[in-house]
């Protein structure tokens, strides 16, 4: 009877190791891409809650972002936390700027804006949810993959 030799089966389970290795970090990078997606998802909807506000209301909304505590928030909500991996950068006008990573993107009555630009960033990956000064309109996009 043949068997195996003791390296064989070392060779085997490193191959088996390297594979789980592989997988982890493979599932723990879709995990924050998913993340950082739910959470641009998440920040476009309070942007155009934070709009139509202003439009019904027919008063000035201000949608918020403090990069340095990671908090965002929109008109007459609660201020929410990012989430630990994320990052997040605002450029608005030099007139909306709150302190030196703080600021917010105002929204007129008609639906114009002060305009700006939030990145949502994780990792070397990025989001960017860019408002229109003119129109208010909102869109999100896929930043850059590193």
């Amino acid at each position: 009877m043949q068997g195996f030799t003791l390296i064989e089966l070392m060779v085997v389970m490193l191959l088996v190791v390297l594979m789980f290795t592989v997988a982890g970090v493979s599932v723990s990078r879709s995990i924050e891409g998913a993340e950082l997606r739910n959470t641009a998802r998440e920040i476009t909807a309070a942007m155009r809650h934070t709009r139509g506000q202003a439009v019904i209301q027919r008063e000035q909304q201000v949608f918020s972002v403090d990069a340095d505590k990671k908090t965002w928030q929109a008109a007459g909500r609660e201020p929410k936390k990012l989430p630990e991996a994320l990052d997040i950068t605002l450029t608005t006008a030099r007139s909306e700027l709150t302190g030196n990573n703080a600021g917010g993107i105002r929204f007129y009555p008609d639906g114009a804006s002060t305009g700006g630009r939030v990145v949502l960033s994780s990792d070397g990956r990025e989001w960017h949810i860019v408002v229109s000064w003119l129109t208010g309109e909102i869109a999100r996009e896929r930043g850059s993959e590193q």
